[in-house]
């Protein structure tokens, strides 16, 4: 079975059919999905996923880009809802440096450090992992989760990995997990392939970011978990082994790190 680590089921793009979709995915070998909250209305939704489905969890957090209007009453209710039995980790969190020359609403770097800082903080209140974003953001993203490491951090996933072979490695060292997704299947891509090749196979989670970045051939359209076999083989492709032991280890790694074993 498939463990989709980070999912985004509550977005309005499954207004229409999500409660048939998520009943079909066991069925297609979507064994376990986390849905990951980047709102307090999505963290809230997410909560409501995984009491509704068996085979959802479910991350809290505040997403880099929704943290401008954020106070410290909005980490009182994270750490209410992470209290919840299904909830596996804070997240989505971390910085997002992407679009400041577009976009005029964009949150300051200051104030997405703060929040960061203060929700890495929660998760180590908790003794919970973390579903770390970061775009355009490399240096300042490690070099605050390598002090949060040093204070006792539990672990997590680099969501959506997107930066070089050294960066990777650095988070390895660490003993964080990576997460892939449909980024891998793109034509022309090529760092990413790097990564792979220098990171462990113990070391990947699979992911779909949906309804985001779905894998080619489906590029364009709306993700869901049911494409993740198109990532595990590319992985497997590109790692040189079998796609059931891509599904296999994932699956475990999937456990591991969300404290699921």
């Amino acid at each position: 079975m498939i463990f989709d680590t980070h999912a985004h089921y509550d977005d309005h793009a499954f207004d229409e059919d999500r409660e048939a979709l998520l009943k079909s995915l066991p069925a297609a070998g979507i064994g376990k999905v986390c849905n990951v909250g980047a709102r307090l209305k999505g963290s809230r939704q997410s909560v409501a996923l995984a009491e509704a489905y068996d085979f959802f969890y479910a991350a809290c957090g505040i997403h880099p880009d929704d943290c401008g209007d954020m106070e410290e009453s909005w980490i009182q209710e994270l750490r209410e809802l992470a209290s919840h039995e299904k909830v596996v980790a804070i997240g989505e969190i971390g910085l997002d440096y992407h679009g400041f020359d577009k976009y005029e609403n964009k949150v300051d770097k200051e104030t997405q450090k703060k929040w960061f800082r203060r929700q890495l903080e929660l998760a180590m209140e908790l003794d919970l992992p973390v579903v770390i974003h970061s775009r355009n953001a490399a240096e300042d993203t490690l070099t605050m989760m390598q002090q949060a490491h040093a204070d006792g951090l539990k672990g997590g996933i680099i969501h959506c990995f997107s930066y070089s072979q050294e960066t990777a490695k650095a988070y390895l060292a660490m003993g964080f997990y990576l997460g892939f997704g449909g980024v891998v299947t793109y034509e022309g891509q090529r760092k990413l392939t790097k990564v792979l090749q220098v990171t462990p196979l113990s070391r990947i989670v699979l992911e779909t970011d949906c309804p985001y970045l779905a894998p080619a051939p489906h590029r364009y359209e709306r993700n869901a978990s049911l494409y993740l076999p198109i990532v595990r083989d590319k992985i497997a492709e590109i790692k040189g082994v079998s796609p059931s032991e891509v599904e296999e280890t994932t699956w475990k790694n999937a456990h591991e790190v969300y404290g699921l074993l």
